[in-house]
């Protein structure tokens, strides 16, 4: 049966000269034989032990700042060197971080990857990150009780650093534009939020990082999104 796995790794996040503390949300999504991981953040060995056997279809990643990609060259390896994604817009945050390497998928709006029967939307949302990326799963999939949604069943957006409680996410001085987070956000009003920096799943407004302020994380949807194209 495909479904949801969640996994928090804490480690750092490096902007304009100031390093913090934080925890990430780590998404396996697939069954038992094959997964696709979304933001494989600071701690490969944990991660690779929740992927186990399975075959890793993808690497997707919602952005490019360095807590999210910091280790992604070195789990690829562990895992079979599965094809690596990335909007290129944020070529110039994953290039913060590494020297004469880069994502070999590319990512644009509209883009699909299917794992276990599902099936995954690119929607291009730009603000927190010239390239941020939400993903969109239509197909209703059982959600761990971690991610703050018990089991419920239903579609998923996995909105990275897009959104935060009360609104839009920030990047150092970047706020998420108005269309991203139309673009992200088109579930219906009773949709919990569960974007990437936050405590537990749930959305927060983040200013400027603070100790352990950030995870990685989705939103479960009823409706699905709609593009402003």
């Amino acid at each position: 049966m495909t479904a949801i796995e969640h996994l928090v790794t804490s480690g750092t996040f490096s902007l304009d000269g100031e390093t913090h503390n934080v925890d990430n949300n780590v998404w396996i999504i697939g069954d038992d034989s094959e997964v696709i991981v979304i933001d494989p953040a600071h701690d490969v060995d944990a991660i690779a032990e929740a992927v186990g056997s399975r075959e890793v279809k993808a690497i997707l990643l919602t952005h490019g700042h360095d807590d999210h990609v910091g280790v992604v060259r070195d789990f690829a390896q562990r895992v079979g060197n599965p094809t690596v994604y990335l909007n290129p817009d944020d070529y110039v945050l994953w290039d913060m971080t590494y020297e004469n390497y880069r994502p070999d998928g590319q990512i644009a709006h509209g883009n699909t990857w299917t794992v276990g029967g599902v099936r995954l939307k690119a929607l291009h949302t730009p603000g927190h990150s010239p390239g941020s990326t939400c993903f969109f799963v239509e197909t209703g999939l059982p959600a761990p009780a971690s991610a703050g949604a018990g089991r419920a069943v239903g579609p998923v957006l996995f909105s990275g650093d897009t959104l935060f409680k009360g609104g839009p996410g920030t990047g150092g001085r970047i706020r998420a534009s108005r269309r991203s987070s139309n673009r992200s956000g088109t579930c219906s009003s009773g949709c919990p939020r569960r974007p990437s920096c936050s405590p537990g799943t749930v959305t927060r407004r983040r200013s400027a990082p603070r100790v352990r302020p950030s995870r990685t994380g989705s939103s479960a949807a009823t409706e699905p999104p709609q593009d402003d194209d």
